[in-house]
């Protein structure tokens, strides 16, 4: 989607996937799994991780079909509540550890890195006085990765206005549904900034630029420089320049 962007107040940042570079599951998975239970629970996995995926699989199936049936188009999940449904044996961890216990799984099933020049534009756009958010189809755990990320950088979360920060499964559904957009529209009206001078930055069409557009929102399509097809924005330098 090419256009001009304009006046622009505010930034809504998508975090996996255009914060965060989603990339494979790390080689040695499979061992860092029975390393994991091991060092939690001293006793090894009963399920394999694909197993585990399978199982998980099922569980979020019947919780999206039901809330579907309650009339919630695009339900999210609270992820360790499924965990411990297809892991019983977690409930004797404390509190603390089952956390590690989630945070630690996750980072099994893929790789994840800051993605390029995505330190810099948020800094410089931060330092410019630019109201910063997030909305993200999440996770809790998903908190913890970014700031680790930002911490790379030099940056913290509290760059992101906490009342324009919308994490999914803090709301029980996800993007695309326009609630997430309408409830930020209204936070954001609160504050002074109209949907025109709000730009969402993310990578997919259907959950980020679309609902945001259709709420009248700027909207930017972050894709690598290497990708760029001429439908999308472009790279995080090139959204740089497009608001300097």
């Amino acid at each position: 989607m090419e256009h001009e962007i304009v006046r622009t107040r505010a930034v809504i940042f998508d975090v996996y996937a255009t914060l965060l570079h989603v990339g494979a599951a790390p080689a040695d998975a499979d061992a860092r799994w029975n390393r994991l239970f091991e060092d939690m629970l001293g006793a090894r996995p009963s399920l394999s991780r694909t197993e585990f995926s399978v199982r998980t699989s099922q569980v979020i199936a019947l919780q999206h079909a039901a809330a579907r049936a309650r009339g919630i188009p695009w339900p999210e999940i609270l992820w360790p509540s499924i965990v411990s449904e297809v892991l019983p044996e977690l409930a004797r961890l404390p509190v603390k550890k089952f956390d590690e216990f989630i945070f630690l799984q996750m980072q099994l099933g893929r790789t994840l890195r800051f993605a390029e020049n995505a330190g810099e534009c948020l800094r410089r756009f931060y330092e410019r006085g630019l109201v910063l958010g997030i909305a993200s189809n999440s996770q809790h755990y998903t908190l913890r990765e970014l700031g680790d990320a930002l911490d790379g950088t030099g940056l913290n979360l509290s760059i992101f206005d906490p009342h324009l920060c919308i994490w999914s499964f803090q709301q029980g559904f996800s993007k695309p549904d326009p609630h997430i957009f309408q409830i930020m529209t209204a936070r954001l009206e609160a504050r002074g900034i109209g949907a025109g001078e709000t730009l969402m930055v993310g990578d997919r069409l259907d959950n980020d630029i679309r609902p945001a557009h259709a709420h009248g929102w700027q909207t930017w399509q972050l894709v690598p420089a290497s990708q760029g097809d001429g439908k999308a924005n472009g790279d995080f330098r090139q959204l740089l320049d497009a608001l300097s």
